[in-house]
């Protein structure tokens, strides 16, 4: 029998066959993203590569997902009444996903996020009423790390939670019965591969278990950017190392096992390490072959996905989720001065320099 929980979620969100039908407000119109056919990609590698166009959620990102599931969770246990106040700790994309889902429920949100992350988030955050408080970034295991700060804010207010994306399970559930059905459905069942980075670990895990659970022939793969550890982790059977480097990328990588990603780790079916050089190419490769706008994120998972086509062999079927649009990190992904100073900017295609408009 579904929860309570998982008929909310199906309920409020769009069906195929029924997009002509109004939905229920914003968390109504989270969901039941299109799945894109890659075809420049896929015909230079012999495969057919997807990417599921979460950057069409009403919030912009597959954010959305989670902070949807986790609010309505919360609401069944009993955790929040109306009026009380949403905290949680974020780079940015479910922060922007929880302030949307408070002004449709009539919460306050409060966000601290490191402030490594761009201005147009902190910026977005603001409109959408948020109150945001950027803290310095520092490793899981400092006592001031963004989220500790978030709890320990939460903790002191009457009716009010601290979200946890990381940890609270309900993040990759929210994926196991909407991004993994809705995959499942869209390419008929006829899928080799999935792959994505992580961050919390909700997609990989939630998308990963129910596909697993359909056919576990499907390979499920991880992808991960410079200074997260999960890549040595699965490669190495299990053994986590110390975090060192950095990435451009925001909002994933990762320097412990959340709790969310526990969930399916140990049946993941490898990872895929992809550098920063990789993921700034396939950012201007997509915008030029494909005319989709998108952040690093998304680029690294197109990255992983034409890599893990290569692994599969011709005529293998891979999807990956693209996470965001580019223009929350325009500023940077787009300026020539911000990417020469990462050391960047011969990773952008001579062909492709034109886009880089910005200085």
């Amino acid at each position: 029998m579904l929860s309570v929980l998982r008929r909310a979620i199906v309920q409020q969100t769009r069906g195929f066959a029924t997009s002509n039908i109004a939905v229920d407000g914003f968390t109504g119109a989270v969901g039941n993203t299109p799945l894109i056919y890659l075809k420049t990609l896929s015909e230079q590698t012999g495969s057919k590569i997807y990417g599921k166009a979460e950057f069409q959620n009403p919030g912009g990102s597959i954010k959305d997902r989670a902070a949807v599931g986790i609010v309505l969770d919360a609401e069944e246990k009993g955790r929040i009444k109306p009026g009380g106040t949403v905290v949680e700790g974020t780079a940015g994309n479910t922060g922007i996903g929880l302030a949307h889902v408070c002004r449709a429920k009539g919460y306050k949100c409060v966000i601290f996020m490191p402030n490594t992350q761009s201005q147009e988030k902190i910026d977005l955050l603001r409109m959408l009423g948020a109150e945001v408080h950027p803290v310095p970034a520092v490793p899981y295991e400092n006592p001031l790390n963004y989220n500790h700060q978030a709890k320990e804010y939460a903790e002191k207010l009457d009716n009010s939670i601290w979200t946890d994306q990381f940890d609270n399970t309900a993040n990759a559930y929210a994926h196991y019965i909407s991004t993994g059905p809705e995959i499942w459905e869209q390419t008929k069942g006829d899928i080799d591969g999935f792959v994505c980075s992580t961050g919390t670990g909700g997609t990989l895990a939630g998308v990963g278990k129910y596909l697993k659970e359909k056919n576990p022939k499907t390979q499920i793969w991880l992808a991960d950017p410079p200074g997260s550890v999960l890549y040595k982790y699965v490669s190495s059977g299990g053994k986590l190392i110390e975090r060192g480097g950095s990435s451009i990328t925001e909002g994933i990588g990762q320097g412990r096992i959340t709790n969310n990603l526990g969930i399916f780790v140990n049946d993941l079916s490898g990872a895929l390490h992809i550098s920063d050089e990789k993921s700034i190419s396939m950012v201007y490769q997509l915008l030029d072959s494909e005319g989709l706008y998108l952040g690093a994120s998304s680029a690294l998972n197109v990255v992983a996905a034409v890599e893990l086509a290569q692994k599969l062999g011709k005529g293998s079927k891979v999807v990956t989720v693209l996470c965001d649009g580019a223009y929350r990190y325009q500023s940077r992904l787009f300026s020539k001065k911000w990417l020469e100073l990462k050391g960047l900017g011969d990773a952008i295609p001579e062909s492709l320099r034109k886009y880089a408009v910005l200085d």
